[in-house]
């Protein structure tokens, strides 16, 4: 059941403004309240369900897909014993196993490629956190306009489909802003996490496709990644992190066992993907590189650090007319640094160009710290090669889902976008995308397999 408001009971995060967006409370069967909002005047719940299907009732609809990032998940965490619901999938399904994410691994830019299917340098997102240039600060890429081409969200919502996210994390559902038809504001925040537990996630994907039956679902469960970072336990037994692993996918198991039994399921795809894995390192395995640059007469003052974790995004913000030397002096003090294991241009790896002059990687088991040796106390990190191997799997009753299949090919996340492309028949996006449909895990429309 629920009821239609113009506006929520208290006042929206991030200064919204509320008289643009329509309001929908839903009630569960927790006897929670899940609030969903969409633009005002935008289409919020899909034509199958318009038709007078009750909530939990499938309508007549020949696809839906859902999108479901298991933020942080390692390949080699799907296992029968912990995660029995997400292990079934993959055997059900098509399976990539050499899946990676792409630089920089983390949850922001790769989150931003599996919805536009295009790399950061045309994106606009190459990290969580940049030396913003025109600011002249170090801030996260957490604002609508930060990305900078059209979005699945929109494209399909613009076909007279609705869209949905539901996406666990504060700064995620800021950057995606008001792109999906329908949206859920992560409630309740966890304090320092700044995200919603997958508990209320569920409840609030639940909710969304009882409700308004949306065409695609955009999905973040937060809880593998914030536990991953916070296990003290992480480089040997992982006790949280398992914890949080089996709780994540009986939550996923109990939606998969919702599409089923509402009906959905012979006309669902379930695509699922992590946006990154995970790497633990020991506090004394830290890198600070503000003080060694600090210490060179050319490169004190000069040179702003975005730290991800397991990667360094260098600025140089001295005169133009030092850029080319000084660039070369961080590169030679960045490998002298114990603990970095490469250095390259964004160029090189494909990042908008304005996020910085140089991204240092760390070996595996180590971490960056700037500016001081203290400022990244979490022994989870991710962000440098190490953690780009992702699970990559489609299943689903759908038609077009292939089997039991398990393909070779180098899926990456900037696929996402051009495979849920295919499958609503949408036109590429301006330019072409970067990633590629992956014909592997879907049978043509006539039928047949796509070599």
């Amino acid at each position: 059941m629920n009821d239609e408001n113009t506006a929520p009971a208290a006042a929206p995060r991030h200064g919204v403004d509320a008289s643009r967006r329509r309001f929908l409370r839903v009630a569960t069967t927790t006897g929670a309240a899940i609030v969903l909002s969409t633009a005002a005047g935008a289409p919020a719940v899909s034509a199958a369900r318009s038709g007078g299907h009750g909530p939990g009732v499938a309508g007549e609809k020949d696809l839906r897909v859902y999108v479901l990032v298991v933020d942080g998940l390692r390949p080699d965490e799907i296992d029968p014993g912990v995660t029995p619901n997400l292990y079934a999938l993959r055997a059900e399904g098509t399976h990539f196993p050499q899946a990676r994410a792409l630089p920089v691994t983390e949850t922001l830019p790769n989150h931003v490629m599996m919805m536009t299917g295009v790399r950061p340098d045309r994106s606009g997102v190459p990290a969580n956190d940049v030396y913003d240039r025109d600011e002249g600060v170090v801030r996260t890429l957490d604002r609508p306009s930060d990305i900078r081409v059209p979005t699945l969200l929109e494209r399909v919502a613009g076909t007279g489909r609705v869209s949905g996210s539901v996406l666990s994390k504060e700064y995620l559902y800021t950057i995606f802003g008001d792109r999906a038809s329908v949206r859920w504001e992560p409630e309740p925040l966890i304090p320092v996490t700044d995200h919603a537990p997958d508990l209320a996630t569920k409840c609030a994907l639940s909710a969304m496709v009882d409700e308004t039956d949306p065409d695609l679902v955009f999905v973040n469960l937060g809880d593998v990644d914030r536990v991953g970072h916070a296990d003290l336990t992480g480089t040997s037994l992982g006790l949280l992190r398992t914890g949080a692993l089996a709780a994540t996918d009986a939550h996923v198991g109990r939606f998969v066992d919702e599409l089923r039994s509402s009906g959905r399921w012979s006309s669902s795809v379930v695509m699922v993907i992590a946006d990154h894995s995970m790497d633990w390192s020991h506090g004394h395995k830290m890198i600070s590189l503000q003080a060694p640059l600090e210490a060179d007469e050319a490169l004190a003052g000069k040179v702003a650090i975005a730290q991800n974790g397991g990667a360094d995004l260098l600025t140089f913000t001295g005169p133009e007319s030092e850029r080319g030397a000084a660039v070369a002096r961080m590169r030679e003090i960045a490998l002298a640094t114990s603990g970095v294991l490469s250095v390259h241009s964004p160029a090189k790896l494909r990042l908008a160009p304005d996020g910085a002059d140089l991204v240092v990687y760390c070996e595996a088991g180590w971490r960056f710290s700037d500016p001081t040796p203290i400022s990244n106390p979490i022994p989870g990190n991710h962000g440098h090669p190490a953690t780009e191997p992702i699970p990559f799997f489609v299943a689903g009753g759908h038609p077009r889902v292939r089997k039991g299949v398990t393909s070779s090919a180098p899926a990456t996340t900037v696929d996402v976008a051009p495979t849920v492309g295919e499958l609503f028949a949408l036109p590429p996006v301006a330019g072409g995308y970067d990633g590629a449909t992956r014909h592997e895990a879907l049978f043509s429309r006539s039928g047949s397999a796509i070599s």
